[in-house]
């Protein structure tokens, strides 16, 4: 069974990767850019991460860079700044699941882990996961960061995961952690949602 992980260079998404690889899940990673300045030095550090996935699952996995940049700018411009981690997320998995009925995958998996701020607590988990009809696993998401940054340490990611403190560039200070379905519709009424993810899916490069 294949699908499409949704890998940013941090510590947890890494480990659903490699929680679902160990199950036999034939991955295709897919990562986007978020921190302006520093897409080279980001992606550079996930496909290093990929590296050591592929070792520790004895597998090769497919990857996907996404520019995210400038959707985060017009996002954050052009909606609600409270809700630009919401729209963020529900614009990757959007995006996520058009990759995945490109490549025959049959869901895709998240890093998140439940009672985190901004795009993780649970109302805000429903919001985003309605912006796609394909399925999405979140196999950490009863797990605690103990747990998670231990499976990290030991599938050698950690280093790579924690090596810069370089945050998300457009991340509002007071991140809104329960939107509603109907207020994200709602922002992304203001903005060419379709345009946006068309132009982000053809922008995107694949590394092999």
């Amino acid at each position: 069974m294949r699908s499409v992980l949704l890998l940013s260079d941090g510590i947890d998404s890494p480990v659903a990767g490699y929680q679902m690889g160990q199950q036999g899940v034939d991955l295709v990673a897919l990562h986007f850019t978020t921190s302006a300045g520093d897409a080279d030095s980001q992606t550079d550090r996930t496909v290093a991460i990929i590296n050591h996935l592929e070792k520790a699952l004895d597998a090769r996995i497919v990857t996907f860079i996404a520019p995210h940049t400038e959707t985060l700018a017009v996002l954050s411009t052009e909606c609600k700044r409270n809700l630009t981690c919401v729209l963020c997320k529900r614009m990757m998995l959007r995006i996520a699941g058009r990759l995945a009925g490109e490549v025959e995958a049959a869901f895709v998996i998240t890093g998140d882990s439940l009672g985190q701020v901004a795009s993780q607590t649970l109302s805000n988990l429903f919001v985003e996961e309605q912006a796609t009809s394909t399925p999405i696993l979140r196999p950490l998401i009863g797990m605690d960061k103990v747990e998670i940054t231990n499976i990290s340490k030991k599938i050698g990611t950690y280093d790579l995961s924690t090596c810069s403190n370089i945050p998300c560039s457009y991340a509002p200070d007071r991140p809104s952690t329960h939107c509603s379905l109907a207020e994200a519709e709602e922002e992304e009424t203001k903005v060419d949602i379709e345009s946006i993810a068309g132009n982000v899916r053809d922008r995107m490069r694949k590394i092999e």
